[in-house]
């Protein structure tokens, strides 16, 4: 957490993950943050301990990035040695966070495949994970109905079938909303499953590429790949459109579909509240997972619970038109 002697900078990170083993650091493998802490440690290596990056969403390996962000803190020494420069003090490219950038970005050269595209100081409170109130992806498949394109091999998935569009989306829309989903995330200890999945579409561009458009405010282990596969069986024809939602009722894993790979995966945008709020959003987001241990019967409590929330709030819409649909699945159930 940032304190009173450092102060925070906002990291909007792009890169290609094809070459790295993921955003987190791993021994001896070669990672995001790897390399952006390497080259962080060599431009501070004279003014104390370099800065650790904290970040928006931890990506596998093979998944790309257009919209990252992370944060660190720097000293005031950190910050001084940033600043010295030539011309005027006060020029906005003369800043600690915009010269960090330009150095970091020299570091990696202009063929690299990480590339910082904005830093800022960043507003107080703000913390990269827990202020964030929604994340968003995409994931692009070629089918068999359009041409490969070689240039795209290592950002596309090439699907050996035609897919039917149409049905995917609507299956994908039948997902929408805040539900327990076990049935499409590898378990990770003392992590939760409930998630509430804000829009889940897919369309076809001009250029007969698929793509999918997932967005919640948060995912856990492997969750996109996985629904994204499920709705690839339904493309197929493999499942029915009203399958996807039964899974998910299951509350546990299937071999109904396969989990699709990293290389079609692109992170493409965090949101966040206003600067005002960004403290406060990031000390409800630490109270919510630190307060629970997460076992079956504790998971299972909470999806009934969220489940009868879901359907108060529907009912209260349905029976009072001023109460506005975006209210909607928008707060977390309530914690046994």
């Amino acid at each position: 957490m940032e304190s009173q002697a450092t102060r925070r900078v906002r990291l909007d990170i792009s890169y290609d993950g094809t070459n790295f083993s993921g955003w987190g650091n791993q021994p001896d493998l070669r990672t995001v943050q790897g390399e952006l802490e390497g080259a962080l440690a060599v431009i501070l290596r004279r003014y104390g301990e370099p800065p650790t990056l904290t970040v928006a969403g931890r990506t596998d390996a093979g998944v790309h990035a257009l919209g990252q962000v992370a944060h660190i803190d720097l000293t005031a020494a950190q910050i001084r040695k940033l600043e010295r420069h030539r011309g005027a003090p006060d020029a906005p490219q003369n800043s600690a966070p915009a010269a960090l950038a330009r150095r970091l970005n020299g570091i990696a050269g202009l063929n690299s495949d990480v590339w910082v595209t904005a830093a800022s100081w960043a507003p107080a409170g703000f913390d990269a994970r827990f202020s964030a109130i929604w994340r968003r992806y995409e994931y692009r498949i070629a089918d068999a109905s359009i041409p490969r394109n070689p240039l795209l091999r290592n950002h596309t998935l090439w699907h050996h079938a035609t897919l039917d569009v149409a049905a995917m989306d609507l299956a994908a829309f039948s997902l929408v909303g805040l539900h327990d989903w076990a049935s499409y995330c590898k378990p990770r200890a003392g992590s939760t499953t409930i998630r509430e999945l804000q829009e889940f579409r897919w369309d076809r561009r001009d250029d007969g590429v698929l793509v999918a458009h997932i967005k919640a405010d948060a995912f856990c282990h492997s969750m996109v790949r996985a629904l994204v596969g499920a709705c690839v069986a339904v493309g197929e024809g493999k499942l029915g459109i009203e399958s996807l939602a039964a899974i998910r009722e299951q509350l546990e894993r299937t071999s109904d579909f396969k989990v699709m790979p990293a290389k079609g995966l692109v992170f493409m945008e965090v949101g966040y509240p206003e600067d005002h709020e960004v403290g406060d959003r990031a000390e409800l987001t630490r109270r919510r997972r630190g307060v629970v241990t997460w076992d079956d019967k504790v998971t299972a409590a909470r999806h009934a619970a969220g489940q009868a929330e879901i359907a108060a709030r529907e009912s209260a819409t349905a029976t009072d038109p001023d109460v506005a649909s975006e209210a909607l699945l928008t707060q977390a159930p309530p914690v046994e």
